[in-house]
């Protein structure tokens, strides 16, 4: 669309190349649901170093669930595995200009991911469910405890070829978290080949997970995509952000 201006450049193909992964999976069935805020909303919800990424003017957020199958570590053949996961999260950048994701929550059914939390990805476990009927898919979700909880139904449509703003809600080579003692930023690359979208409409939603990571109440969403999903993700060894103490 001509009056979008994207602030920040982003590759729709992997910016780095994960030569050692620490593990490898596919994300299928993904839905990305994303809403525009304020960028000071935001940015109140992020540790020191990290920026509020803006497009269009605004800062973004997104709800996507999806299903995770054959993780494994590298050098293991894919095993039969899968469970849902489904995570918000916004769009952040270093002092260098290196952007990357931050995850405001991250709901998941199995429990081994929960070792994860050990660099700060803030993993909890939940009852989350993919099921496909007809031309609809429907994604719920709860977390343990009963609450906040998601309940998504999209009717997915036509591959679309990215635009700008496209390819900058949805491809992202980082994750930026912060350990459990406040001390240190870490960053995991990641590595696939880009994302097949399509445009998706929604034919049901309700959700409390925004309020629940503290965000005012979101308008209705600004843009919906639905991918098959990734075949050949390759995630990288953790590292501390250099500086960031």
């Amino acid at each position: 669309m001509a009056d979008r201006k994207v602030a920040t450049v982003v590759s729709r193909a992997a910016e780095q190349r994960v030569r050692l992964p620490l593990f490898k999976a596919r994300w299928l069935t993904q839905t990305f649901v994303h809403w525009r805020y304020e960028p000071a909303a935001v940015q109140r919800l992020l540790p020191h170093g990290l920026t509020a990424g803006t497009c269009d003017g605004s800062a973004w957020v997104t709800l996507t669930p999806f299903a995770m199958t054959a993780l494994r570590p590298a050098g293991l053949p894919p095993t039969p595995v899968a469970f849902c996961e489904t995570n918000l999260r916004t769009y952040v950048r270093l002092p260098d200009g290196r952007d990357g994701l931050w995850f405001l929550s991250l709901e998941v059914t199995a429990p081994p991911m929960l070792a994860a939390r050990a660099i700060g990805i803030p993993y909890r476990l939940g009852r989350l469910r993919i099921r496909e009927q007809g031309d609809i898919v429907r994604y719920t979700g709860v977390r343990a405890g009963g609450r906040p909880s998601y309940d998504l139904t999209v009717r997915p449509g036509a591959p679309v070829v990215p635009d700008d703003l496209d390819v900058w809600l949805t491809s992202r080579w980082r994750a930026f978290s912060l350990d459990p003692a406040g001390a240190r930023l870490w960053e995991t690359p990641v590595e696939h080949e880009p994302w097949p979208l399509r445009r998706a409409a929604l034919a049901g939603f309700d959700q409390t997970l925004t309020a629940a990571a503290g965000l005012p109440q979101p308008p209705a969403p600004a843009l919906v995509h639905f991918s098959p999903g990734v075949r050949h993700v390759r995630l990288g060894v953790p590292r501390p952000v250099p500086g960031r103490r």
